[in-house]
Formats: structure tokens, sequence, C-alpha cells
């Protein structure tokens, strides 16, 4: 067996185990969804963002593309809701990162 196959099965149990559920434009996607609820700061200012990450496997980002609507299948307090592609950042070992940004 190859490692690629190898890492492939390990992901398809961890995301069948611990993933959140999300839609992406209508279409049910399993991911890690994480919101950081500490604002990033320059110098003393704090800039007030925040850069929510859905990640997904390779396989289930075809098709996605920025400005997309997503929705996070957890309670508000956990960050789930509405948001929007902002960009795509594959990490080069089988998963992407969907960068989101919380929609009006």
């Amino acid at each position: 067996m190859a490692f690629r196959d190898l890492i492939a099965e390990v992901d398809a149990a961890v995301f069948e185990t611990l993933a959140d559920i999300g839609f992406i434009e209508g279409r049910q996607v399993l991911g890690m969804f994480s919101a950081p609820w500490l604002q990033p700061s320059v110098g003393r200012l704090n800039t007030g963002l925040r850069e929510p990450h859905f990640v997904i496997r390779v396989g289930d980002s075809d098709g996605v593309e920025k400005a997309q609507r997503v929705t996070i299948e957890l309670p508000a307090m956990d960050g789930g809701g509405e948001y929007t592609v902002v960009r795509l950042e594959p990490d080069g070992a089988g998963q992407v990162a969907l960068v989101l940004r919380m929609s009006a």
C-alpha cells in the first residue's frame, strides 16, 4: 500500500468520526471548522479581524470557488452560521483550508 493511500484511509476515519458538517452552496461536506476567538493585533491596535477556517479534503473541494456561500452546522456560540469563501489554501497533503468571512 502506498503512503498516500494509507494517509487517505486515516483521513477518512478521522473525518467520519470528528468532522463538523458544512454545506457549500447546499452540498454537504465534512470538514474541521475553527474560528479564532482572539483578535489578531498590529502593535497595540486590535484589528477586529477573524479568519475562520473550514478544512476539507481535496476530493471535496472540486468546484469550490471564492465568494461561494458556506453554512457551518454548529451552534452560534461555537461559530456556526453563514460564511463566504475568501480564499482556498491547499496544504499539499490532501486537505484544503477554506478561509471564510462571516456573511452579513
